[in-house]
């Protein structure tokens, strides 16, 4: 009987472990809420300062907190780390926030993160500025873009539109006031397409004009044209609809310079320098573009095209240096970028102030993306495997840079969410002439047929 227990005792814990193991690799969030975050929590409480002096995160103490250790304890003297704050648990890690000692900046913590992450057994410490002398430590327990799940709660506006996820638990919110333009980037099968059609379901919804341009015959955008005020599928025609795209923004701009004009007594919030300071009822709808494989607007074979295509990038560039202020923004897609494309295409991607860079099929790709802007960013973008399409390295201006990943949205949804805000697309009459073609939806036949009735008084 008792060999019984002792076998049934055994294979209960092995089942356990068994089961812990499998909870981990199938199920993440699960095994960090019921296992991951106990044992991270008791590793970070039972060693904080000996990790902390570890790292070099510590300080002598002052005179008189020496003194008082003295008086008090009559220990020797430790130095001390930094105060640290309440843990916040949260469904993918921990929170918790430091007050730096006199004479540490949050560099040193940043330098340290790596060696924050093997001693608490979690998958990733990052660490965010939050005011002077206090830095907020975010410990990830598991590998969040392996199964993309976005948060619940995202706080959006007007052309905000939470489009991935970055590899610290947060939302990646695409906000095309504040980075007007953005160069996508990224090889066959690597997520550039669901990038795509994520930014064009999260649009639907909201009072913009969608304009597209896709050369391949218009396989990408056209399961989208309900939505779509405008849509070009060759170069021929691109280079009839950016003149009218062009025109649009001048008129935008007359309309601005008009509301200048204004009298001498007039307030001072009435005087605007873009289309966001004008009032509700005359303000333009604001126009996003999608240029998709943007490589075929510069390839051409002839002299014809080759002034065709002077023109197109001429047009282009204007848009991109002068669209922000008339409510006119770009989202250029494709697998290269670079000088190699002709005339133009260096200038033109200097004024992409996002760049969000796929998986590449070589390094200088990844540079024509993320060189200029974040060097450090670019080894990071040729390190995506290609197992693991959508993730990708997005970069800014300031030299930042993270990884996303975007989450799977099949192209039924998006065609779907794109049929049912149709109504919401704005009229621009200059654009009508391109507005594709929709065909009606079907309506089904219902088998019964009703038996009119005479009608009785």
């Amino acid at each position: 009987m008792a060999d019984l227990v002792t076998w049934a005792e055994l294979g209960g814990s092995l089942a356990a472990i068994g089961g812990a193991a499998y909870a981990r690799h199938a199920h993440p969030a699960a095994y960090w809420s019921t296992v991951g975050l106990p044992v991270s929590v008791a590793r970070l409480l039972a060693s904080y300062s000996s990790t902390m002096d570890a790292c070099g995160l510590t300080v002598e103490p002052s005179r008189w907190q020496a003194l008082a250790v003295k008086a008090t304890t009559r220990r020797e003297v430790r130095p001390v780390p930094p105060r640290r704050g309440m843990i916040r648990p949260t469904s993918t890690g921990l929170r918790l926030r430091l007050r730096l000692a006199p004479g540490q900046e949050p560099a040193d913590v940043a330098a340290s993160a790596e060696r924050l992450r093997h001693a608490w057994g979690v998958h990733a410490v990052y660490v965010r500025d939050v005011k002077p002398g206090v830095v907020e430590l975010r410990l990830i327990g598991y590998d969040v873009l392996r199964k993309v799940r976005m948060p619940r709660r995202i706080d959006v506006g007007p052309l905000q539109v939470p489009v991935a996820l970055r590899e610290d638990a947060t939302a990646f919110v695409r906000d095309y006031r504040a980075v007007p333009h953005e160069l996508v980037l990224g090889a066959t099968l690597s997520g550039k397409s669901m990038y795509l059609r994520c930014l064009l379901a999260g649009l639907a919804p909201q009072p913009v004009v969608l304009v597209g341009i896709d050369c391949k015959r218009g396989v990408e955008l056209a399961p989208f044209t309900s939505r779509l005020s405008a849509l070009a599928t060759e170069p021929e025609q691109a280079a009839e609809l950016l003149p009218v795209l062009v025109k649009e923004m001048e008129d935008r701009y007359d309309l601005i310079k008009a509301r200048q004009g204004l009298a001498p007594d007039a307030l001072e919030e009435g005087i605007t320098s873009d289309i966001w300071g004008l009032p509700e009822d005359e303000r333009p709808a604001p126009i996003v573009l999608f240029i998709d494989e943007v490589a075929e607007l510069f390839l051409v074979a002839t002299k014809k095209e080759e002034e065709r295509r002077d023109e197109m990038v001429t047009q282009l560039i204007r848009l991109a240096q002068l669209g922000r202020a008339a409510g006119i923004y770009l989202e250029v897609c494709g697998q290269r970028f670079g000088a190699e494309l002709g005339k133009g295409a260096t200038m033109l991607r200097a004024q992409l102030t996002g760049r969000v860079c796929h998986r590449v099929n070589d390094e200088a790709s990844a540079k024509m993306a993320l060189g200029d802007i974040a060097p450090e960013a670019v080894m990071a973008a040729c390190a995506i495997a290609a197992e693991r399409p959508g993730v990708a390295v997005v970069g800014d201006t300031s030299g930042g840079w993270s990884r996303i990943r975007t989450p799977h949205l099949s192209l039924a949804d998006a065609a779907a969410t794109c049929r049912a805000m149709a109504d919401l697309a704005p009229d621009v009459p200059a654009l009508s002439p391109f507005r594709p073609y929709v065909p009606p939806v079907p309506v089904k036949e219902s088998g019964h047929v009703a038996t009119p009735q005479p009608v009785t008084e």
